[in-house]
């Protein structure tokens, strides 16, 4: 397979410091849905047809199966199957009063654009909202001040901004920090460092989905933050009627986030064992 080389140095051009921008940029440089559900299994019946046509058999097995195992990823109970592992990576925080953290620290996730019933102001979409909600809670449990972390670089109402907003106009509470600047995991936890280390913050409770949590509590860690779980959005034992077998859109959705963060964190952990 020929690769440009504008893709070869696009590989090749990122620091070893910052694993979360190597993920980003592998899964771009070979178009994600290429290699995440459900495109990589429409893919595979594509391919299965098409050999067919040479070896029946063969051919006939793999567009079968690459059906049936989009229809399992697809159904709540299917993904379970990729949610569960993640989840059991963290736990709920229980008792956020006595965990010793000095800070909260919200990571975004992403946004509806020009939400009419805001005036055309972007807003945070459903997942986001989640952690905003949970940030919310432990902040009036706590006391502790806010750090929301998430830009859009050529925009100037970044992801922070919306999530900001949202904060102290919906849920009443408020905002200390907002870094705009980072495009990914790696660079929210590099900048969000830097501010908290000048305030002199070094341990702080860590806002994001169950699913995420692994992933963002190793390159928070590797930035010198000492970190507490503060997960939210746990699905992993959702799946429990036998709707939950029905082929969904949330069960895609859920299928393919999992996928994405299975692939990033075995990435992660082959560059840190490559690591001197």
């Amino acid at each position: 397979m020929f690769m440009s080389p504008g893709i070869i140095a696009r590989l090749y051009s990122i620091s070893a410091s910052t694993h979360d921008h190597q993920v980003t940029d592998l899964l771009n440089a070979i178009p994600r849905n290429l290699i995440l559900p459900p495109g990589s299994l429409f893919l595979l019946i594509a391919v299965g047809l098409l050999v067919r046509r040479w070896w029946p058999r063969a051919g006939g097995a793999v567009a079968a199966s690459a059906l049936v195992l989009l229809a399992f990823l697809s159904s709540n109970a299917g993904a379970e199957f990729l949610v569960a592992p993640l989840d059991r990576m963290t736990t709920p925080l229980r008792s956020p009063e006595t965990s010793g953290a000095q800070a909260i620290v919200v990571l975004a996730a992403g946004r509806l654009q020009e939400a009419p019933e805001y005036g055309g102001r972007d807003i945070p979409d459903y997942i986001a909202l989640a952690r905003l909600r949970y940030a919310a809670h432990l902040q009036r449990r706590t006391g502790l001040p806010i750090l929301v972390s998430g830009g859009n670089p050529d925009e100037p109402y970044t992801l922070a901004d919306a999530m900001a907003t949202a904060l102290r106009e919906d849920f009443g509470v408020p905002v200390r920090w907002v870094e705009k600047r980072s495009r990914n995991t790696a660079e929210s936890a590099a900048l969000t460092a830097a501010m908290l280390r000048a305030d002199g913050i070094a341990h702080v409770l860590l806002v994001t989905d169950a699913m995420h949590m692994e992933r963002a509590r190793t390159v928070f860690q590797r930035h010198g933050l000492q970190v507490t779980d503060a997960p939210t959005m746990f699905f992993g034992e959702q799946a429990r009627s036998l709707g939950a077998w029905v082929p969904s859109a949330e069960g895609m959705r859920r299928s393919w986030y999992a996928s994405y963060e299975l692939i990033g964190i075995a990435w992660y952990r082959i560059r840190s064992t490559g690591s001197p």
